[in-house]
């Protein structure tokens, strides 16, 4: 069996109109709700063989911050333009070619692509991704390559606004 994580990066900051959307760092925010979305990983055992990060500002913020709630090295996450705003039918390339000696992958990135992925991957739907959301699944193939529609079946569905005090 494999886990699969899709994480979508915490709320971005546009305080800074002149940066590109690629360069768009985390608000204040999205940096509480980075924190706190490692902290329910950490609560819930999350531990990814793999974390592959789309290398935009607001994504690998998100990438370092939970891999560090964590405990995933931060020099292991892979950095990948190909997640960067890419659709479900690429997202789904990338998983495929993940080696199979990995059995738990986590994928931080952006909508509408992650919200796309888990409606074709997930056994329940999943109307939005929120910023900082989390939706995990497994999948009950012995290869990345054998993932298929609505193959996974949903463990947790977390996102920042389900745990605001």
């Amino acid at each position: 069996m494999k886990t699969l994580y899709l994480i979508r990066h915490a709320k971005s900051s546009w305080d800074y109109p002149e940066l590109a959307d690629f360069e768009r760092p985390l608000s204040t925010r999205g940096r509480k709700s980075a924190l706190l979305m490692g902290t329910i990983l950490k609560k819930l055992k999350a531990e990814p063989d793999l974390v592959i990060s789309s290398p935009a500002n607001r994504a690998a913020m998100t990438a370092r911050m939970i891999a560090d709630a964590i405990h995933y090295p931060l020099d292991k996450i892979q950095y990948t333009e190909r997640i960067y705003l890419a659709d479900e039918a690429v997202l789904i390339q990338v998983i495929k070619n993940i080696n199979n000696s990995v059995n738990r992958a986590m994928f931080i990135g952006h909508n509408p692509g992650l919200t796309g992925l888990a409606n074709t991957i997930c056994d329940q739907p999943i109307d939005n991704i929120p910023t900082g959301g989390v939706c995990c699944m497994d999948l009950k193939v012995t290869s990345w390559k054998g993932i298929r529609e609505h193959g996974g079946k949903l463990r947790f569905f977390e996102f920042p606004k389900n745990h605001a005090s």
